[in-house]
């Protein structure tokens, strides 16, 4: 029962894909938010996130959090629409700030991360690395739906100089990527249950440890990138200077420290543009 569901879903999710790849851009783009913010709201994770917009943000009223919540399910819907047109937005649509630390990647001889978060549209953060000729090798979570897996991997396969599952496995290829003096790109801001607990939005959450151990232990830079949505399927992708790294010398201190400079980054960016973040998701424990 559960092969025939799963392979349900994907026949959707293809028809969708193909249904997406056949309209224009724009078109394609405006169908997608029209069918997140009709359809979102009515789904169970809406639930999540309307606890999560409460408790990050004690003092807006309920009709400002219905409309972040109506506007994410836009960005959202709009994310997906443009998944199969990822190659001609990072080459036409993207206004790109902080050029000189995407050359610093790539030409300064040795590894480096790309860290950013699931704002704006996320997917675009490895295809522009692409197009201005920094091949990223993307950490990311498969899809639970082995077929619906197979469709992200073909989406993203612009986009990316090959792509690392999370996991054991995945760390052990992350690791050698960086050896070998290559690249990762990194979304770095759900939950990961037996990670560190590090403030987000005033409250602890669980948060993966990988991206700051990496650049500790290979002494790379670990540079943030931000991409916004500016109107339709326009964006703005600001890449920032390297982090500085914290030298206490604990490593484990450092590390702590560095995360939580990336959890405060991460916020600032989503209390600015708070319907393009992905509040779907449970990041603090409930």
């Amino acid at each position: 029962m559960k092969r025939l569901r799963q392979r349900l879903e994907a026949l959707g999710a293809r028809l969708i894909w193909a249904l997406f790849g056949l309209l224009p851009l724009d078109a394609a783009s405006a169908t997608g938010g029209w069918l997140g913010r009709t359809l979102g709201p009515w789904l169970r994770a809406t639930r999540v996130a309307r606890r999560n917009l409460r408790a990050a943000f004690p003092d807006k009223t309920e009709a400002e959090i219905e409309s972040i919540i109506h506007d994410m399910w836009d960005n959202l819907g709009r994310v997906a629409g443009e998944f199969p047109h990822l190659k001609t937005i990072a080459s036409e649509r993207v206004e790109l700030i902080g050029t000189q630390y995407i050359d610093l990647l790539r030409d300064d001889g040795q590894p480096g991360i790309f860290i950013s978060g699931h704002v704006g549209n996320w997917e675009l953060n490895g295809a522009v690395a692409a197009v201005y000729g920094l091949p990223l090798h993307l950490v990311y979570r498969a899809a639970n739906n082995p077929w619906v897996e197979d469709l992200y991997r073909k989406g993203r396969a612009d986009a990316a100089d090959a792509l690392i599952q999370k996991g054991p496995e995945g760390a052990r290829q992350a690791l050698m990527v960086l050896k070998n003096g290559g690249h990762l790109g990194m979304l770095v801001d759900q939950k990961m249950n037996d990670g560190i607990p590090i403030p987000f939005f005033g409250r602890d959450a669980m948060t993966a440890p990988a991206q700051a151990a990496f650049a500790t232990k290979f002494k790379c830079p670990l540079v943030p990138a931000r991409v916004e949505r500016l109107k339709g399927a326009h964006f703005r992708l600001t890449v920032y200077p390297p982090l500085d790294f914290p030298h206490t010398g604990d490593p484990h201190d450092d590390n702590r420290l560095l995360l939580i400079r990336i959890n405060a980054l991460l916020e600032q960016w989503i209390r600015e543009r708070p319907a393009q973040w992905l509040w779907l998701h449970r990041r603090w424990p409930d």
